[in-house]
């Protein structure tokens, strides 16, 4: 992901781009699945998706730039700088609007692929398989 600059509205975005390399050891569908998805959420907590195409053989897509630190960085620096964990009422602001957006991704046949069950801030969506027969897992939890 790269900030780069759309000419056009002049501002600021995040531009998403599948390198050959990436592209031909993977595949592009999965890159075209992701902008998919993309396209099809519109939520106050998602960021929308501005532009996708390819240039130079190169899959692309445009999103916000969201000035400032990720959520771990914000952590770090308060535990840095002696301050603590943040406040209950901004902690609770945050896991709001996280399940929010997870329950409408949810609600909309995408799935985080977040291992044991942990949302990760740098992981990929990709739509839900459908249920193929029996159920699988732990019994008797």
């Amino acid at each position: 992901v790269y900030l780069a600059r759309d000419l056009k509205h002049r501002r600021p975005v995040a531009l998403k781009v599948l390198h050959a390399d990436l592209a031909a050891a993977l595949g592009p569908r999965r890159f075209l699945r992701e902008i998919e998805t993309a396209a099809g959420l519109t939520h106050p907590h998602v960021l929308p998706l501005f532009d996708s195409g390819a240039a130079d053989g190169l899959l692309y897509f445009v999103m916000p730039y969201v000035a400032g630190d990720s959520l771990r960085d914000h952590l770090r620096r308060r535990a840095a700088a002696g301050q603590g964990p943040p406040p209950a009422g901004e902690v609770a602001r945050i896991v709001r609007e996280v399940a929010d957006a997870l329950d409408y991704a949810h609600r909309r046949g995408v799935v985080h692929p977040a291992r044991r069950g942990r949302a990760r801030p740098r992981g990929r969506l990709r739509r839900r398989p459908r249920a193929r027969g029996g159920r699988r897992g732990r019994r008797g939890r």
